[in-house]
């Protein structure tokens, strides 16, 4: 097994918001003597699971868990460790922050071990922590502070959501079109999907703040508890945005119905009052024997004085009926 063959990064917490990187010979030679290590994955990669499945200790279905391809935010107690599944918007370069990208974890009072199938800038946060020597000093400090830290990057997405409806709703009140209501759509689609994974990842996040773990101190679960009640909030802001949407939706789709209708109203008027004319000229236009006034010089103006008079006798009778 190659130096970066699945391994991202590895450290062995101070107990004082530093570390020392390791690598795989010093994950290997690691005893829970020496302190609380993290191991960072890339399951795509077939070292992680040559690692996980025969020199982690893990039980296979752990390991298969830290594996699996599609995940739901979950928490899930598993003798004395916690098995985390979280996700986290996507900030990565060329990425919708919708397709949210998922970090499992497996923790214990000794170990942590989380495996990423794309890049997650909140665990680049940790690490970066960790080299300047201010971030977690225990393995439960760790969890929590990595659950903030993808709550917090929801934020500046969420807000930008409903600032994208005010636009909307402004916009509908000043012009109307087909393309508001493309990005009505497209914003409601981004929507659920971010709540999709972001109602489970609340439920995960309440379970972990209440977890029975000795590991977790009371700090710990204080800061779990808040990013619960913060990541509830953000459900419930996405609930919000989801009934704007909807509500703009339907009073787009209103106002282009009442303008449908506007022009066809009008057209159908213009039909109703060319109607006898046509039926009238045409008559007249049959090249057969009989036509009236085929003779008389002044036939043309008189057809065309009659025609003015059913257009205005037309009118009168349209304005009678309220018609316009």
């Amino acid at each position: 097994m190659t130096i970066n063959d699945g391994l991202l990064n590895a450290f062995l917490l101070d107990g004082k918001g530093g570390g020392a990187a390791l690598d795989w010979a010093g994950i290997r030679n690691w005893n829970p003597d020496q302190g609380t290590l993290w191991v960072h994955l890339d399951f795509t990669q077939e070292g992680t699971h040559r690692w996980l499945m025969r020199e982690s200790g893990l039980d296979s279905l752990i390991a298969e868990a830290l594996t699996a391809d599609e995940t739901r935010p979950r928490c899930e107690s598993i003798d004395e460790g916690l098995l985390l599944s979280l996700r986290g918007v996507n900030c990565n370069p060329g990425s919708e922050p919708e397709d949210m990208v998922s970090v499992r974890l497996f923790c214990t009072a000794e170990r942590i071990i989380s495996t990423r199938r794309r890049q997650l800038l909140s665990i680049s946060d940790l690490v970066q922590s960790l080299e300047r020597g201010d971030g977690p000093r225990t393995g439960g400090e760790l969890t929590a502070m990595l659950a903030e830290r993808l709550i917090e990057r929801m934020i500046d997405v969420i807000n930008g959501l409903e600032e994208r409806i005010d636009d909307m709703e402004e916009n509908i009140i000043l012009e109307m079109g087909q393309e508001s209501r493309g990005n009505i759509l497209d914003l409601r689609r981004e929507i659920i999907m971010l709540r999709r994974y972001i109602a489970p990842q609340r439920d995960a996040m309440n379970k972990l703040s209440a977890a029975d773990a000795a590991w977790l101190s009371k700090k710990n679960k204080l800061q779990l508890r808040e990013s619960s009640d913060t990541i509830t909030r953000h459900v419930e802001d996405l609930d919000s945005a989801r009934d704007r949407a909807s509500v703009a939706y339907e009073e787009l789709s209103s106002r282009l119905s009442e303008q449908m209708n506007s022009r066809m109203y009008v057209l159908s008027l213009v039909a109703g009052l060319f109607l006898p004319l046509g039926f009238l000229t045409g008559l007249l236009g049959v090249n057969v024997g009989g036509i009236p006034l085929a003779d008389d010089p002044l036939g043309f103006l008189e057809v065309v004085i009659f025609m003015i008079i059913l257009i205005v006798i037309q009118v009168i009778v349209f304005r009678r009926k309220k018609w316009f």
